[in-house]
């Protein structure tokens, strides 16, 4: 009995001499707080992310709730919304289409869709597909004629463009513009013969296992996996309104996949190791131009990729995207590292739009 309490008394002792570094919950790494800053500062709704190291190792963050009516926590690497990035998968598939030999970067759009784009200003004989991904082909931008919420033809889309003069001469400016891969898009279908959804979904998804990436079919409103609501307000101090369930078809090819962060992590790192293109298509996909809004100071466009200059040096490879409800940023580096980060508002503040990409900047370079 007297070794008993001996022993007991021991076990307490050595508990209350224990340093309170083992005991105290450990202050959260600096992509946490930069979640967290997002949440409780920036007023956003959720942010969530996932880290990949040069090993391999993934970790996965969140902050926020995943729905603001019920208080519900943000689904861990949860679906979203991933806007633009789909640009990326969409030149993804032109360039391995011009490694087959079935495309080629130099030519006139109107030798895959001859007699389509003609307006003001306009001509496909005089538009070439590099210009299309690069965004230097002069094209307005359809997105900024009043789209209402409905179902779009990738057709109606392109029409909506051309009933507009060119914004300037193919080659000679950089802006940005979803018309162009809408075009890109119909492109690949001429070419194929086959829809621009199964070409992505055979080409890149299937292939290298993104088990949580989908091209919503026509009709398909809403994100099947767990995912955090998306949420729109229309002026500042306005209620917020959940616009998870919507039609996408406006975003097509330049806009209407759905994803994961973690998803989006493997992909880019796929794409920029050589495991989606050939290593001339993938060297002509890296060929940058400076780049304007939406992006960032120093950021740089190449074929449907975007170099964004890191603040430890050297750049991350990606792309980013907006869609009403969610807002994505992300990037790889030549070492290895990946990060992608979402949230589940359009910030329409510049400041909750720099600590977002703060994020991402922290995630690569610490």
């Amino acid at each position: 009995m007297q070794a008993a309490v001996a022993v007991a008394v021991a076990v307490m002792t050595l508990s209350l001499l224990a340093p309170p570094a083992a005991v105290a919950t450990a202050r959260p790494d600096t992509v946490q707080q930069g979640l967290n800053a997002l949440v409780h500062t920036d007023g956003l709704p959720a942010a969530l992310a996932s880290v990949k190291d040069r090993e391999g190792r993934t970790r996965t963050y969140t902050a926020g709730v995943g729905d603001l009516v019920t208080g519900s926590k943000v689904p861990r690497d949860g679906q979203v919304r991933i806007g633009s990035n789909t640009k990326t998968f969409t030149a993804v598939v032109v360039l391995q289409l011009v490694g087959e030999g079935k495309i080629r970067l130099d030519a006139p759009v109107d030798t895959y869709v001859p007699g389509l784009v003609r307006g003001e200003g306009i001509d496909g004989r005089d538009l070439t597909v590099r210009q299309l991904l690069q965004q230097t082909s002069g094209l307005p931008n359809y997105t900024n004629y009043g789209l209402r919420p409905r179902y779009y033809d990738p057709r109606d889309l392109l029409d909506i463009a051309l009933r507009h003069k060119a914004d300037f001469a193919p080659g000679t400016k950089w802006e940005y513009s979803n018309t162009n891969y809408v075009l890109a898009g119909l492109i690949i279908q001429k070419v194929t013969g086959r829809p621009l959804a199964q070409e992505i979904d055979q080409r890149i998804i299937k292939r290298i296992g993104l088990r949580h990436t989908s091209f919503p079919g026509p009709g398909d409103l809403t994100i099947r996996e767990p995912h955090p609501k998306g949420y729109d307000q229309e002026s500042a101090g306005a209620p917020l309104r959940d616009v998870t369930e919507t039609d996408p078809s406006w975003g097509w090819a330049a806009g209407q996949m759905i994803s994961t962060n973690s998803d989006l992590n493997r992909f880019f790192t796929a794409l920029l190791t050589g495991h989606l293109l050939p290593a001339p298509q993938l060297a002509q996909m890296r060929t940058t131009v400076p780049a304007g809004r939406p992006f960032g100071s120093g950021a740089r466009y190449g074929l449907g990729l975007v170099s964004t200059p890191l603040s430890c040096g050297g750049v991350s490879w990606g792309h980013g995207g907006s869609f009403p409800g969610y807002e994505t940023r992300g990037g790889v580096t030549d070492n290895g590292r990946a990060a992608n980060v979402a949230v589940t508002i359009q910030p329409t503040g510049k400041a909750a739009i720099r600590h977002l990409e703060r994020v991402v900047d922290t995630a690569l370079c610490r």
